[in-house]
């Protein structure tokens, strides 16, 4: 302070300075991304965390992949043991950072969640990157980490890249081991090991696998 009892510039600045380091850390969001194979209640997990927000008065908002619509054509977010919600569809052309950023405008959002988040584009995932570094909103996903034939979905590659979080959602092969890879089946049980990687499907079209059963192709 100086004689005259007043703040210098020098002073000052670095108040300014404090000010905006403090902000800028106050900011704690994530991506998180919680990965599996098939059939381990990831679905379940993400219901049941936005639950919880809804719970406490936060909003939310959930997306799921296009291509995955319940018997009736609903965007609905559907568990195998039952539970469900509405959600907003995404697709390859969707930017999430400025749809979140339009529903910001209409209220505060506590938490995006990402169902499928394997078939998000490279784009996309950068996108969540933005929403959790600049709009300050957490951003949690659950998806597959590869798909039938042993390959990475880009969604997956890229979040294991830039995720600040990562954990595995756990489920088992049919010899009781961890299952860490997804076969798909046809109506007969025979594997296919070729086709388009994006074919929505739940139990009667994919079984989980440890690698050892994958490669030697034994569904048990």
């Amino acid at each position: 302070m100086s004689k005259s009892g007043t703040i210098s510039e020098q002073a000052l600045a670095c108040v300014n300075a404090t000010t905006i380091r403090d902000r800028g850390s106050a900011n704690m969001s994530k991506l998180y991304f919680y990965y599996s194979a098939m059939n381990a209640g990831k679905t379940t997990k993400l219901l049941q965390s936005n639950f919880n927000y809804k719970e406490r008065g936060m909003n939310t908002i959930m997306y799921t992949f296009c291509m995955d619509k319940d018997d009736n054509g609903n965007h609905k977010i559907n568990s195998r043991i039952g539970l469900a919600s509405d959600a907003n569809l995404f697709d390859v052309n969707t930017n999430i950072f400025l749809d979140a950023q339009q529903k910001m405008k209409d209220a505060k959002i506590n938490c995006i969640f990402i169902d499928e988040a394997q078939f998000l584009t490279k784009e996309q995932v950068y996108q969540l990157c933005r929403i959790v570094d600049e709009l300050g909103i957490p951003v949690i996903c659950y998806g597959l980490r590869s798909d039938f034939m042993g390959e990475p979905f880009d969604g997956s590659k890229y979040l294991l890249t830039l995720a600040d979080e990562l954990e595995e959602v756990k489920t088992i092969c049919h010899c009781g081991k961890k299952a860490t890879m997804n076969v798909r089946i046809l109506p007969n049980g025979k594997i296919v090991d070729r086709g388009q990687q994006i074919e929505i499907g739940k139990n009667d079209k994919y079984v989980s696998l440890c690698r050892k059963h994958y490669m030697e192709k034994n569904l048990g």
